[in-house]
């Protein structure tokens, strides 16, 4: 499962991460968003311990949307020692979520 990532933690778990970290920008009343959730349930699964994949509910935490400029969601974003190295908006297959996950280790 993905963790929820908040303004509380957000700094900790992905701006200091010594792991690549996925972030899933989304939200409950998006359906594309709907898509994606599991796939990014599956990707925290199979890259734990690896890798860090966590969710940011615009609704709740539009700070942090607007600190990286999210306009559409769902907006994946790939971080590597606190700079996004790589970007998805829209929903995609589980396997380009993964090469950009692995494309970051």
């Amino acid at each position: 499962m993905a963790l929820e990532l908040t303004s509380e933690n957000f700094e900790e778990l992905v701006m200091k991460s010594d792991k690549p970290v996925l972030v899933d920008f989304w939200a409950e009343w998006c359906g594309p968003c709907r898509v994606v959730g599991p796939i990014v349930d599956e990707l925290a699964n199979d890259y734990e311990g690896k890798a860090v994949v966590g969710k940011v509910n615009v609704d709740e935490h539009g700070d942090i949307a607007g600190k990286f400029m999210i306009r559409n969601i769902p907006t994946l974003l790939v971080f590597k020692n606190g700079e996004v190295v790589d970007k998805q908006v829209g929903a995609a297959p589980k396997n380009v979520l993964a090469g950009k996950l692995d494309a970051a280790m």
